[in-house]
């Protein structure tokens, strides 16, 4: 809350000016508490996370006074009550990918495809996804994360014309599981690693980004095939797990379709395969 209140103008909240010259960045919290129709301690308790029984009333008056969207609400919800709903905060998320969903996989044609978890793990692939990231079966299980990938893997960022907005949208990503599934292990292991390895990572995990995007357009730059243009979109709570389809593709007839068939002509002759991974769990993965 503190990173949103700071981002915030008296201006934008619909402040009377005052003239006087503003000492921090955003607004302060006895306006926001104003805004809200709750006290200054209150709401002072609650953005240093020593109340866990504010009603969903406080919450939603607290996300009308920080202007917050529906993701960002959902989050807010989320941290405030990390128990409520059938997830634990600190319990495991299905890794297992059914047979169905991988043969889904491997039957497509001219879409690369991957199978998440919430924090990103890989956990199956077809082979245009292994030609476009990577030989996705040659890393380390605990490796084979996209926003790992995406920060510290040399082909994956240079891959991504759109870097940026690419990794801000994963940063998001892990700011909405962390929402989920606070005491997970394999999580912080994720975010200690990136938060100690990469200056982005640390600068938009502590600015609170959270979004959800489930479609775009991203362009790529693979070192085979040059640049090109896909359409992305999630398909989310594959088999009524929190697994979901990522799938790639360019409409037919144009360039960036020819593009991903000259790459999925390479991948049979460099041997890609299909795969499903093993699960990343702690820090003892290899």
């Amino acid at each position: 809350m503190a990173a949103r209140r700071a981002s915030v103008s008296a201006t934008e909240a619909g402040l009377p000016q005052t003239g006087q010259i503003r000492r921090v960045p955003g607004l302060r919290r006895e306006e926001v508490a104003q805004l809200a129709g709750i006290s200054t301690d209150y709401y002072s308790r609650l953005e240093q996370g020593r109340v866990r029984t504010a009603s969903r009333a406080v919450l939603d008056s607290l996300g009308r006074a920080l202007q917050l969207n529906g993701d960002q609400q959902r989050y807010l919800i989320q941290l405030a009550h990390p128990d409520d709903g059938d997830r634990c905060g600190d319990g495991e998320v299905e890794q297992c990918v059914s047979p169905q969903v991988a043969r889904l996989l491997t039957n497509l044609v001219d879409t690369p495809a991957l199978v998440f978890n919430p924090y990103l793990d890989i956990l199956a692939w077809n082979r245009l996804a292994s030609a476009l990231l990577g030989n996705l079966a040659d890393l380390k299980p605990r490796h084979r994360n996209y926003a790992r990938m995406v920060f510290l893997h040399p082909h994956t960022r240079s891959l991504l014309v759109d870097w940026r907005e690419r990794a801000q949208e994963v940063v998001s990503s892990l700011r909405m599981a962390v929402g989920t599934y606070p005491a997970h292990a394999r999580l912080r292991e994720l975010v200690n690693e990136l938060t100690a390895c990469d200056r982005d990572f640390r600068t938009w995990w502590r600015q609170h980004l959270v979004t959800t995007r489930t479609c775009g357009q991203s362009r790529l730059n693979h070192p085979i095939i040059g640049r090109f243009l896909v359409d992305w979109h999630v398909l989310t709570q594959v088999d009524d797990t929190e697994q979901g389809i990522v799938l790639l593709s360019a409409p037919a007839g144009s360039p960036s379709h020819a593009a991903i068939r000259c790459l999925d002509a390479w991948a049979v002759e460099q041997n890609l395969q299909h795969g499903v991974g093993a699960r990343a769990t702690g820090a003892g993965s290899q």
